[in-house]
């Protein structure tokens, strides 16, 4: 496991920790597990000051530079534990890093006795610009490798590493004192330039020192070699990247090839067909397709393939305009814009329109853009990345062959969902880069987050997490101030509170869906078939949490009985306690109709279906009238849209819930008619009519809910009314009856001189008697 238990001593987890490779530190690790040699063991022992050391290393490999906070660790650590071997090993590996990828070369321009003296001038003050970047660069590594310069006394070997360091410092000060030689030399020389004439023996002097300098340059260069960790900008940037490490992979063979490219053609080979470098990066939100978009601009910017590291990036909305032409000019401006760069489309998908209208200018940019890639002013002179969801951009691209063309399958890269260690990977870089830690118990609660709102492709990965740790932190903040309370803990830890904005707004929802099921009217069958699932769930949760063997659970369920039995209410209640179970992480419920599922034309009913199966994904879908879906008309979809549901049903798996409802006999047709349903629905709950005086319960109940009052001789004999003659619809029937005898209230008090507040609120039996009068009238 990625987070280690409590019980593991500081003693054991600092050993763990610091046997793990340079590459594999986590700076939230080492915040926790230095709080805890600060509570267990001291502040200012060796270990702590070794953990910081760590803690500058992680970072400074973290973020690929010595930032204020690499500084701050470094100088903590080091006062602690100057003498540490640790200490020093990982002070010199950080060092010799820097070192190893310091760049202090610069091309020497050649000043001629020809030369005008504004040219010797410019040339000279070129060099002066050139040392003057350089030596701050110089003098910076030199003071931090100062520290090295007093061993700990009976330290007489230095490691290879310390040896090799020693040699580039050792040229490095070489260079330093050179620099400060050539600038005395440039001022001499300056100094005697006048029109075409300057000092011979002046110049004489310069010469030799950029001599000396050119073999240090030579020396540090070969120095650099025999470290082959160097990587460019961009390929340090990709592997700073959290998780997609077949993405990194792929990037990576294809920078390594493009440079083979490059190479094969400085040497005067051809290649008829020459590597495209339009792309395409399909994945879910959150993935890091723009990022990777960037990075790839500075890959191809520094391999000198494109001029430029810019990235245009654009979307539908900024290429197609409102009227025609409008569209083919947006679309040209944003090709001009990217020329030398990359020009970068989001849901490219967008562009083009399955059902879309002549006033659809969508397939205008897509035409407009195919023709800028292969004309003579544009072609080969910027890049062209498309980005969106898998699924809609495989569609896309192959209803655009000219399109598809031009983006061959081996450069289309696919960004899968962050894994949940990963999310907390992210989320705890975004809390140290606002200078916060987690706590192990607001991982947990993180965890807990991440896991609720993963349900579907619309799941936003770094970006949800980015908004989670940023909503905590504001959270922190408001309870703090609040509070006063400004203590150093307030201002960089986040513990699981700081995470409990959202559970608390869960618990003021008021009842659990047990007690909503307990509160019904009547249907005792059902509540108890319902809380016999609800206690095998918990049985078989119990089971796996022993490691026993657990059965598994069809969830998956048949409401069937008249209408205005409760089952629209049931279901509701059936997703809160799932949810409250922990088998449905948002516990809603999507109703649905044949409307919602079915179109009426080949294609659109499985897109109809899928999309409603999208809105219920964590919770429960409540399909209405089911049986409606086997409509046996001729050109009649209702058979698609079953398909595509138990096709959906497969693939999202624990992630959904379908409840069909409706007629007994109808229900049992629609079980017959596809073997795929009736093999996922083994669960079927009957819906009774309610008896006389159940109904005569409900009526009082709707009467309290909108604050009227029944009197109890009234209510027997609308209970005796109800036996004798039962209403249509059921609870329904009950509903439209009450809303009936309100009016007819309203009717008789405004007939009435004086109207009490009793009068407002009680219901008599001559509202209902003209209800029930009317009611036979339609008979």
């Amino acid at each position: 496991m990625r987070y280690q238990s409590n019980r593991e001593s500081w003693e054991e987890r600092f050993e763990r920790i610091k046997n793990q490779p340079a590459d594999s530190l986590k700076e939230s690790s080492l915040l926790r597990l230095l709080e805890q040699i600060r509570e267990e063991h001291g502040a200012d022992e060796t270990e702590a000051g070794e953990t910081y050391m760590m803690l500058a290393l992680a970072r400074y490999l973290r973020k690929g530079e010595w930032d204020h906070r690499v500084e701050e660790y470094m100088a903590d650590g080091w006062t602690i534990s100057g003498d540490s071997e640790t200490t020093i090993a990982i002070y010199s590996q950080m060092i010799i890093d820097d070192l190893s990828k310091l760049n202090i070369l610069f091309e020497i321009p050649t000043i001629r006795e020809t030369d005008h003296s504004q040219g010797k001038i410019s040339k000279v003050d070129e060099m002066f610009h050139a040392i003057d970047e350089r030596e701050k660069k110089v003098s910076l590594l030199l003071h931090r490798s100062s520290k090295l310069q007093d061993q700990p006394e009976g330290r007489f070997t230095m490691t290879e590493t310390e040896e090799r360091l020693s040699d580039g410092l050792r040229i490095l000060h070489a260079v330093q004192a050179c620099f400060e030689r050539l600038r005395e030399a440039l001022s001499a020389y300056k100094n005697t330039i006048s029109g075409i004439y300057a000092s011979k023996e002046k110049k004489l002097e310069l010469d030799q020192i950029l001599s000396e300098l050119n073999q240090l340059f030579d020396q540090f260069s070969e120095w650099q070699d025999m470290f082959d960790h160097k990587e460019t900008t961009a390929l340090g940037e990709l592997k700073r990247m959290t998780g997609l490490d077949e993405v990194k992979e792929q990037i990576r063979s294809y920078y390594y090839y493009l440079l083979y490219q490059n190479e094969r053609k400085k040497q005067g080979y051809h290649l008829q067909n020459e590597r495209s470098l339009n792309m395409v990066l399909t994945g879910n939100p959150g993935t890091g397709k723009t990022t990777l978009a960037r990075l790839l601009a500075k890959i191809y910017y520094e391999l000198g393939v494109l001029p430029k590291p810019e990235v245009v990036e654009t979307d539908r909305s900024r290429l197609v305009g409102a009227y025609v032409g409008q569209t083919e000019e947006k679309t040209l401006q944003a090709v001009e814009d990217a020329m030398g760069g990359i020009l970068f489309i989001d849901e490219a998908y967008s562009l083009f329109k399955h059902d879309a209208s002549g006033t659809d200018y969508g397939q205008t940019v897509i035409d407009t853009l195919v023709s800028a890639m292969t004309s003579d002013a544009h072609a080969g002179q910027f890049a062209v990345i498309l980005a969106g969801y898998p699924e809609e951009m495989r569609r896309f691209l192959w209803s655009n062959p000219g399109l598809r063309s031009r983006f061959p399958e081996t450069n289309h890269i696919h960004l899968p969902d962050y894994s949940t260690e990963d999310l907390l990977e992210i989320a705890e870089h975004v809390a140290l880069d606002n200078d916060f830690i987690l706590t192990e118990e607001a991982i947990r609660s993180l965890t807990s987050h991440i896991e609720k709102q993963r349900v579907d492709e619309s799941f936003g990965n770094a970006r949800v997490v980015k908004d989670l740790v940023t909503e905590a932190i504001f959270h922190k903040g408001a309870k703090a101030a609040e509070q006063e309370s400004f203590k150093e803990e307030d201002f960089t830890i986040l513990d699981s509170d700081a995470f409990s904005f959202r559970i608390h707004a869960e618990e003021e929802q008021g009842a659990t869906g047990e007690e909503r099921l307990n509160r019904l009217i009547g249907l005792d069958d059902i509540k108890q078939q319902v809380l016999k699932l609800s206690s095998f769930v918990r049985i078989q949760q119990l089971r796996k949490e022993k490691e026993l063997p657990a059965v598994p659970v069809q969830l998956h369920a048949v409401f069937s009985g008249p209408s205005g039995t409760g089952k629209t209410t049931v279901a509701s209640i059936y997703s809160h306690i799932l949810h409250d179970l922990g088998l449905l992480k948002r516990g809603h419920l999507v109703t649905a109709g044949r409307s919602d599922l079915v179109a009426g034309y080949t294609g659109q009913t499985a897109i109809k279906t899928k999309q409603k199966i999208r809105e219920a994904l964590g919770g429960v879908l409540f399909i209405d009238e089911a049986y409606a879906l086997t409509a046996k008309a001729a050109g009649d979809f209702g058979k698609e849209a079953v398909e595509t549901l138990v096709e959906e049903m497969t693939r999202h798996d624990e992630n959904l819930v379908v409840i069909l409802a409706g007629y007994d006999d109808e229900m049992q047709v629609l079980m017959n008619t596809n073997p795929g349903l009736s093999s996922r629905f083994k669960t079927f709950f009957r819906f009774p009519p309610y008896s006389a005086s159940e109904l005569a319960d409900i009526l009082e109940h709707y009467a309290t809910d909108v604050g009227y009052e029944i009197p109890g001789s009234l209510k027997q004999k609308l209970e005796q009314s109800v036996y004798e003659k039962p209403p249509e619809g059921n609870a329904r029937g009950m509903e439209n009856w009450l809303e009936e005898a309100i009016q007819r209230q309203a009717m008789r008090l405004m007939n009435m001189e004086k109207v009490t507040e009793d009068d407002l609120t009680i219901l008599s039996e001559a509202d209902f008697e003209l209800t029930r009068k009317d009611e036979s009238d339609y008979e």
